[in-house]
């Protein structure tokens, strides 16, 4: 949110330097995001002074060009070569000096230099309003008052606003911020807190009159839960034009652009008090009524953009009686607005009810200065005064005469809110004594009214307009807000409670595991659970009927929660790819969202992801691509770290993996992973092999506890290695070999590895080679090789016996 240093000092007199705003305002939870300097005319007019044309004639090589002299009030006149047809002998004209920096329409600089034009030397330049920024007209040079002084410099003629503009970063709680006069409340309250009690000036509505009572529209409003206040009132005779610079400067400092002076009038008003207002053209209004309702669904309606939009059926419309004018709170019409042609105006005044204004905007897909404040909260005991203050003000600079009374429907007025505040509990939470007269004087600078004091604390009375503050913690907040959270003395002593953790606590096994990923290469990622419907369409593993959706979505692709890792992680890894980032290790930690018959589930999950080359480019280093094995080592890393053996191996079979493996603890899945279909990759133009695993990580820390890390001293004796080169069918697993020599070789086969695989032409169809190596260790004694050779002959008898296989 934009706010002007100038338009504040309208309300507040202060003489804070820029610097010193920006840190109190900070300080008050206004935190000031940046400041930007502001000038109406850009770079101010600097170097560009008044100029008497002394002579003026043909140039002598170019039909359309002037030569002229220019008197600047310097010992000697300028010659300066003019492309303009308006150009003459004895006036006043602006002229930019050398050096001087002018700005185009774009903004973008552009610096005035010595030249020749044709042959003619040129030390300057005369120029049109357009080209100093003070106009549009480019039909020719501008042509001052003829009593200005040559080498008058521009700027002390025309009037040049120069501002500061605090942009600040606003939560979405400070409702009553939303406005200059918010935040000059709370400046206010901080400068009372250092001692310098400022009055806030507060704009008079005195001068707002009725002239006559020839124009009233009358006013109904059908369901006041969704508009709790609704006011009108109708001006006429009214003269639609550009808005004075005054007004247009003020709009252009906080970065919006004028568009003529009624509409630039409720913009004003809107930022000055924070209530959005909207102007009727009331010869467009039929049935000279105004009802406020919501209508059918599907009802079409084309707003100001000039898109037609389906409304909702609890969408609340502003509407006469034969059509809706505006949708209440968010976005006016195509067909009512305020034209260069209307003479009488509607100016409406209201309060919606937030969460239908909120809802509406969302569904549209809108976000207005309007709905963002309507949405919000605003002050419903303003209505009637922001009414008057943008009448008084279009009646200065349109024109024109209020030609009804204010119509005013109230039917049950929002109460402030009561509070008690405990002193006992404002020393508890800020752990600091503030002294009671301290506590009612922020209180008070806060439009807080302290009803009733009595030894244990204070009765309250909040204004409506703080929406946020409503409980007793709400008012300590307020109040150590303005004291100031630096103004809290640290202790020397403090009391830490231990706690007793449990070390297979998920976050520790979370970080032991992060850690480990780490340190071979992996970054952390955190995608959005919010996810778009169509990832349903390309995997059979999740389900429409299973999603859970969000009933007011910020856009499809963010409608439904995720059920699966695997496709945030791919717009990850697309991104990153597209970006030239080809090698990419990423974990992350998160939920997957299901909806079943029997409620809701959301199972928690480590996923990795592997793509690319398996070591940054080095002379030191084979250029090799990650592979299945490698992802395999990865995941199997994972296991040894959290001490979890016993676990078996089955082929997984799923729509999203080309190949895939599913290891087994337990009976229990604790994951699964392999190369991703290309088919899904297509979808995110990813062409390079993916690497993907999900772990069960709720499976993942139960297994964790059941297993406990053993040690023991390295064994005296030594191990014997035994090598088969064997001939097998080639649907024979690895695993199966593993499991058969596990139970053959018992307590003295300690390893079992394959080192080679071969699948080749000199093989018998149907077969592969498989060349595995065997430890054998015996912890007591030396074994000899009568013991190894006869262990390896039951080995190699099992082999042919389950497997078929044969030594090669």
């Amino acid at each position: 949110m934009k706010i002007s240093y100038n338009w504040l000092k309208q309300f507040i007199n202060t003489d804070l330097s820029t610097d010193e705003a920006d840190s109190l305002l900070t300080d008050l939870g206004l935190e000031v995001e940046g400041v930007e300097h502001f000038e109406s005319v850009k770079g101010g007019l600097e170097g560009v002074v008044v100029g008497h044309v002394t002579e003026c004639k043909k140039h002598p090589n170019a039909d359309k060009l002037q030569l002229t002299k220019v008197d600047i009030g310097l010992n000697e006149e300028l010659q300066i070569v003019c492309g303009a047809p308006n150009v003459a002998k004895g006036q006043k004209v602006p002229v930019a000096t050398v050096g001087t920096t002018l700005y185009d329409e774009k903004g973008e600089a552009w610096k005035i230099k010595k030249g020749k034009i044709r042959g003619e030397a040129s030390h300057g330049m005369i120029c049109a309003e357009d080209e100093l920024g003070l106009g549009e007209s480019h039909d020719g040079i501008m042509v001052l008052a003829e009593n200005l002084q040559p080498g008058t410099p521009l700027k002390d003629i025309f009037e040049i606003e120069i501002d500061q503009v605090f942009e600040i970063g606003l939560t979405p709680n400070r409702a009553d911020a939303m406005s200059h006069w918010g935040v000059a409340r709370d400046l206010r309250a901080g400068l009372i807190q250092m001692d310098k009690n400022t009055p806030l000036n507060t704009p008079t509505v005195s001068s707002f009159h009725v002239e006559d009572r020839s124009r009233k529209i009358n006013i109904e409003v059908k369901d006041s839960k969704l508009a709790p206040r609704y006011a009108g009132v109708t001006l006429s005779g009214v003269s639609v034009k550009a808005s004075p610079a005054w007004l247009q400067n003020r709009l252009k400092a906080i970065g919006l652009k004028p568009i003529n002076n009624i509409v630039d009038a409720t913009n004003y008003v809107l930022h000055e008090l924070g209530q959005p207002l909207h102007a009727f053209d009331a010869d467009k209004i039929k049935g000279n009524k105004i009802i406020v309702q919501t209508l059918k669904k599907g009802t079409k309606f084309t707003t100001l953009d000039e898109v037609t939009r389906e409304l909702h059926e609890e969408d609340l419309m502003i509407c006469d009686e034969e059509k809706p004018l505006c949708i209440a709170g968010v976005f006016g019409g195509l067909d009512s607005g305020v034209t260069s042609h209307t003479n009488n105006i509607f100016l409406e005044s209201a309060y919606f009810d937030p969460i239908s204004v909120r809802k509406t905007a969302k569904r549209h897909g809108l976000n207005t200065d309007a709905s963002f404040r309507f949405e919000r909260g605003i002050d419903p005991n303003s209505i009637e005064y922001a009414l008057k203050r943008a009448c008084i003000l279009i009646e200065e600079i349109a024109g024109g005469k209020v030609t009804s009374d204010i119509d005013d429907l109230y039917p049950k007025k929002i109460e402030d809110f009561q509070v008690f505040l405990s002193f006992s509990k404002i020393n508890q939470l800020i752990g600091h004594e503030i002294d009671t007269n301290i506590i009612k004087n922020i209180l008070s600078s806060l439009e807080i009214k302290v009803n009733n004091v009595t030894e244990s604390g204070l009765g309250l009375t909040i204004p409506s307009y703080r929406v946020d503050v409503q409980r007793e913690v709400d008012v300590i907040e307020e109040i150590l807000r303005v004291y100031g959270y630096n103004n809290i003395p640290l202790n020397e002593k403090f009391n830490v409670s231990v706690s007793l953790s449990d070390k297979f606590d998920d976050h520790k096994i979370q970080q032991i595991t992060a850690q480990q990923l780490v340190g071979k290469g992996f970054s952390e990622i955190m995608s959005n659970s919010l996810t778009t419907a169509k990832y349903t369409d390309y995997s059979n593993t999740i389900s429409k009927e299973n999603q859970v959706e969000i009933l007011n979505p910020l856009s499809q692709d963010l409608a439904v929660m995720r059920q699966s890792m695997l496709f945030s992680g791919l717009e990850s890894l697309a991104y990153n790819i597209n970006r030239k980032n080809e090698d990419v290790k990423f974990f992350e930690f998160g939920k997957t969202y299901h909806k079943y018959a029997k409620g809701y589930h959301e199972p928690k999950h480590l996923a990795l992801f592997v793509t690319g080359k398996k070591n940054p480019e080095s002379w030191t280093n084979a250029l090799e691509k990650t592979d299945f094995f490698y992802f395999k080592g990865v995941v199997d890393s994972i296991f040894e770290r959290l001490g979890i053996d016993s676990i078996k191996l089955k082929t997984a079979e799923s729509s999203v993996f080309n190949e895939a493996i599913s290891l087994i603890h337990n009976k229990k899945q604790l994951v699964s992973f392999g190369t991703v279909q290309k088919s899904i990759l297509k979808k995110f133009d990813i062409e390079q092999e993916v690497l993907f695993a999900d772990f069960n990580w709720e499976e993942m820390l139960t297994a964790s506890r059941t297993n406990q890390f053993t040690f023991q001293e390295i064994p005296k004796y030594p191990s014997i290695r035994r090598d088969f080169a064997l001939l097998l069918n080639d649907n024979v697993k690895f695993n199966e070999l593993e499991e058969i020599a596990t139970k053959t070789g018992k307590n003295l086969l300690k390893k079992i590895d394959l080192f080679d695989v071969y699948m080749g032409d000199n093989l018998p169809k149907g077969k592969k080679s498989y060349a595995v190596k065997f430890i054998f260790q015996d912890e007591n004694k030396t074994l000899t090789d009568k013991q190894v050779d006869k262990l390896m002959n039951k080995l190699k008898l099992q082999f042919e016996k389950q497997l078929g296989a044969n030594l090669r």
